[in-house]
């Protein structure tokens, strides 16, 4: 079907103006609040212990959770790519999990299975290891919404090499680590950098799932997210858009390296 130009052209605008009314208009207005007072106050606000704080926290939330991810996430996407078995749609339906439903439903979720009065809450009430309202509850709420990151980036990859060179490697006599190392990982490390791109910035972003587990006391337990959250609600308005601004910035990189990545899978595919 071809459309007239009149159709496109009111096609075009109209897709320009949803962009600029949902995304541009609001995003121009929390770096117009940023900036307004000039860069020194901007980089005063990100620079309390409270803001490095909950960078820190925030990264190593990251620093945690990404290597996780690759270890149980290759592995969990050769086994969908290379096998058929009973129970693989419901294994893919659990990983696209996160994706259904609300992270706030993760939250409470995590907090009746961890929680003191939770099925797991031995582990708090009898080694005093405690999950929510703390560290751990954090990083066990980010894992859970990234999850699908890493497989749904690695496993389509893994569909489209086949198996013709690892078959020939064992043929040959490789062992099963040499082909992993050698031809396995070398062909889906595009992918994986894609996954591990994404699970970076939906952890960094995550809010929901967090504020359910976390005790938000800054210093502590207290992310980025979480920050930005505490300052408005406390009437500090500029320090929220902020910390809001260097999110965006940091999306603004992954939106880089997302580009960049796309332009290197496709010359690769060629």
């Amino acid at each position: 079907m071809t459309l007239s130009p009149l159709v496109r052209n009111l096609l075009r605008y109209t897709a320009l103006a949803y962009i600029l009314i949902l995304v541009i208009v609001p995003v121009g207005l929390i770096l117009w609040r940023t900036f307004e007072p000039g860069i020194g106050s901007f980089v005063a606000s990100i620079g309390t212990p409270a803001a490095i704080s909950a960078l820190q926290l925030s990264l190593l939330v990251v620093a945690i959770v990404v290597p996780l991810n690759v270890i149980f996430g290759i592995p969990t996407a050769l086994v969908l790519a290379r096998n058929r078995f009973r129970g693989k749609s419901i294994l893919q339906a659990i990983i696209d999990l996160p994706f259904a439903v609300s992270p706030v439903v993760v939250g409470v979720a995590l907090i009746l299975l961890w929680g003191s009065a939770g099925a797991m809450g031995f582990v708090e009430n009898d080694f005093g290891l405690k999950i929510i309202f703390s560290f751990p509850g954090i990083v066990l709420a980010s894992i859970f919404v990234t999850v699908p990151f890493v497989i749904r980036e690695v496993e389509p990859v893994l569909h489209e090499i086949g198996t013709d060179q690892e078959e020939a490697a064992s043929t040959l006599g490789s062992q099963w680590w040499q082909t992993f190392w050698k031809i396995t990982l070398p062909s889906i490390r595009w992918g994986l950098t894609y996954g591990i791109v994404l699970t970076i910035a939906r952890t960094l972003g995550e809010f929901g799932a967090v504020i359910m587990v976390s005790s938000n006391l800054p210093g502590t337990s207290q992310t980025l997210t979480l920050l930005v959250s505490d300052r408005y609600n406390r009437g500090q308005e500029y320090g929220a858009y902020a910390i809001s601004t260097l999110l965006m910035a940091v999306a603004v990189f992954v939106l880089i390296a997302q580009v960049i990545l796309d332009a290197r899978r496709a010359r690769a595919a060629k």
